[in-house]
């Protein structure tokens, strides 16, 4: 039988349970991860998918087999099992969900003992020790020990509030925890608080996680009745808000919020990092507020290393998943829905005034596919792109901006352009995405 061959990608190994992810896969890794992080006890923790269980188990026996002790923490947001895994002494921690994605996908991702994404060249040592179908394995004593923490959940709330506590009892909230990993962690935080306190998608039942509710389908949510909403992904490392009137306050105004709130405090440390896909008005509110900012690539990783290399307070993306470097060391919903009700306590301010921080630009994305052997990046290079980017800049001027990217992943070039008048915006897109679709390799 031919041996499969793991690939880590941008978050951990993902694939659909029992066909693109198998629990042999989950096992190997568990074997590859007790060598790579030298023994000792590695926690573990999953999100509600059906699937999450049987993995789970899968890897838990193979950190064992490799000699790890593995600690079971059961269902708990990502940021909790990696606030929770220095605590208790974890050499390393791994997360069993697909985070936002349907329900029949799942995935392994492993963290650092700081509760951090591995470094590339750990996940490929991974890989490579997980394609050995049969490595050398302890006996007797030297197998590692299996044990459940039947509290995480609360554990990582009480931790989170240790690090920030609103005074929201005024304050009437409407929780959507997606049916998935904070279902029981967010509400015995925000309960603590003596908040009015109402629950959506709060009863997992092993295939709902996702499921018209959380973050990805935060228009569906009706807050009539409540100061402010926090909608949830699957494994909690993400909140999206939505004011009392019904309005979306998404990453780019959560994180300008809170960028504007520390700034006032003289609390803001390093500026604030965010990726090229910010809607144009966040960095217009920046430049009128004099708090600096970098641009990274697309994804959480980029954020978290420019973050720390610069000392930067906040950063995060459009998408909701906001760093606080102040008290945790990656996106945690949990964290950022606390911080953005503290901030409403503190100013006694309505969320809808206080998202009024930034305007939001119209914006228009199109991905042009790219037919037979021309390739994304050759044709996003090319001479004739290039002087279409030229005039588009030109008709944009400094009220607008264009954003060409090739996707890593796809045959496709992403045109985003943004401009204060929708109709300059749609129309500049659509001329620059037309020249990709006709544009020749070395033209």
């Amino acid at each position: 039988m031919k041996e499969r061959a793991l690939s880590f990608g941008t978050d951990g190994v993902r694939g659909v349970a029992n066909k693109g992810l198998m629990p042999e896969d989950a096992f190997h890794l568990g074997l590859a991860a007790a060598k790579v992080f030298g023994g000792g006890k590695v926690a573990v923790g999953r999100d509600t998918r059906r699937s999450g269980g049987m993995l789970s188990s899968a890897l838990v026996a193979g950190l064992a087999s490799g000699g790890a002790d593995a600690l079971d923490l059961g269902v708990l947001p990502t940021p909790g099992v990696a606030m929770l895994a220095p605590k208790l002494g974890a050499s390393a921690a791994v997360v069993i969900s697909a985070s936002h994605n349907p329900f029949p996908d799942n995935g392994i991702k492993f963290l650092s003992r700081e509760g951090r994404k591995l470094p590339d060249a750990d996940e490929r040592e991974l890989e490579a020790l997980a394609s050995n179908p049969n490595p050398d394995r302890p006996t007797g004593a030297g197998i590692g020990s299996v044990e459940r923490l039947d509290d995480a959940a609360k554990l990582y709330a009480d931790a989170i509030l240790e690090r920030i506590r609103p005074e929201a009892g005024d304050i009437s909230i409407l929780l959507d925890c997606a049916n998935g990993a904070a279902f029981e962690a967010a509400p015995l935080a925000f309960s603590e608080l003596g908040a009015k306190l109402s629950m959506v998608g709060n009863k997992p039942d092993g295939v709902n996680i996702n499921e018209g509710c959380g973050s990805t389908h935060i228009a569906k949510l009706d807050v009539s009745g409540h100061d402010a909403a926090f909608a949830f992904d699957g494994d909690a490392d993400r909140v999206l808000a939505v004011d009392e009137g019904g309005n979306v306050v998404d990453g780019d105004k959560i994180i300008a919020i809170l960028a504007r709130d520390l700034a006032g405090r003289n609390s803001l440390a390093g500026g604030v990092v965010v990726t090229v896909m910010s809607n144009l008005g966040f960095f217009k509110a920046m430049d009128g507020l004099g708090i600096p900012y970098e641009i990274t690539p697309v994804g959480d990783r980029h954020v978290a290393t420019a973050m720390r290399r610069t000392g930067a307070s906040i950063g995060g993306e459009q998408s909701g998943h906001v760093i606080l470097s102040e008290h945790v060391a990656t996106g945690d919903g949990l964290m950022t829905a606390l911080a953005l009700l503290d901030v409403m306590s503190r100013s006694g301010k309505p969320l809808s005034e206080l998202a009024e921080v930034m305007e939001i630009y119209p914006q228009k994305l199109i991905n042009v596919k790219v037919e037979g052997s021309k390739g994304a990046k050759e044709i996003s290079a090319s001479k004739e792109l290039s002087e279409a980017v030229a005039k588009a800049e030109e008709k944009l001027g400094s009220e607008g901006r264009i954003l060409l990217r090739p996707s890593g992943t796809e045959p496709l070039v992403r045109v985003m352009v943004e401009h204060e008048d929708e109709a300059v915006c749609r129309e500049v897109c659509e001329e620059v995405a037309d020249v990709v679709s006709r544009a020749e390799v070395g033209a």
